[in-house]
C-alpha cells in the first residue's frame, strides 16, 4: 500500500491470497492493508522521488528518468505510538545476505531513526524463509566485522523468523511485539 493519496483503487481487487509466489513487497503490500483494515497499525510503502525526464503520453510510458534523491527505506509508519522504518530485502544467496544490498544512505537512515527512538530494520527472505533483523543488530555486525555479507547462521540466530499466513500475509507485528514490546504483553 502506498501513501494515502497514491492508493491504486483497484488494489482490493488485485489481491490474490493463493498466490504464494509473490515477491516479498507484495506480501508486505498486503499485511499493511490488513493492518490498516483491522487498525492494528498505520504502515505505508514511501513512494520514490523520481524526476521523469521523457514521456510517451500516447502510450503513457515514461520513457526516461532518474532517481530525484536516494531513497531511504521502503516503508514508515507507527505502531503503538513507535514510529517504525523498515525495508525488504530478498536474496538468492542461500549462505548469506549480501551487505551491498544495503546502502550507506540506508544505513544512516537507520542509525537516526533508532537515535530518535524509533524503530527500524529490514525483513529479509532468503532460503525462503522471512526474518525480521533488528537495526542494531544489522548496524553492529556492519561496524565489527570486515565481512561483505552476515552469514545465513548469524541472521537464523539474531534474526526473528516471521510466519506466512494467508490475512495477515506476513504477520511481522506479531515479531515486533514479541522483541520490541516484550514488557508490555
Amino acid at each position: 500500500m502506498l501513501y494515502p493519496g497514491y492508493i491504486n483503487k483497484d488494489y482490493k481487487k488485485n489481491i490474490n491470497y493463493k498466490n504464494r509466489g509473490m515477491k516479498l513487497e507484495g506480501l508486505i503490500n498486503q499485511t499493511n492493508e490488513y493492518y490498516i483494515e483491522k487498525d492494528i497499525a498505520i504502515i505505508y510503502k514511501k513512494p520514490t522521488p523520481i524526476v521523469v525526464c521523457n514521456v510517451d503520453y500516447k502510450k503513457g510510458l515514461i520513457k526516461e528518468g532518474y532517481y530525484k534523491i536516494p531513497s531511504t527505506l521502503d516503508y514508515n509508519g507507527i505502531y503503538k505510538g513507535k514510529y517504525i522504518d523498515f525495508d525488504a530485502k530478498e536474496t538468492m544467496n542461500k549462505t548469506a545476505f549480501p551487505l551491498s544490498n544495503i546502502h550507506d544512505h540506508q544505513l544512516l537512515h537507520m542509525k537516526r531513526i533508532i537515535n530518535h527512538g524509533g524503530i527500524s530494520f529490514l525483513i529479509i527472505k532468503i532460503n525462503s524463509l522471512y526474518y525480521l533483523l533488528d537495526g542494531k543488530i544489522i548496524i553492529d555486525f556492519i561496524e565489527n566485522n570486515k565481512r561483505k555479507s552476515i552469514p545465513y547462521e548469524f541472521i537464523k540466530n539474531k534474526g526473528l523468523l516471521i510466519k506466512e499466513g494467508i490475512r495477515p500475509a506476513l504477520d511481522y507485528i506479531k515479531v515486533i511485539d514479541d522483541y520490541y514490546f516484550k514488557e508490555e504483553l
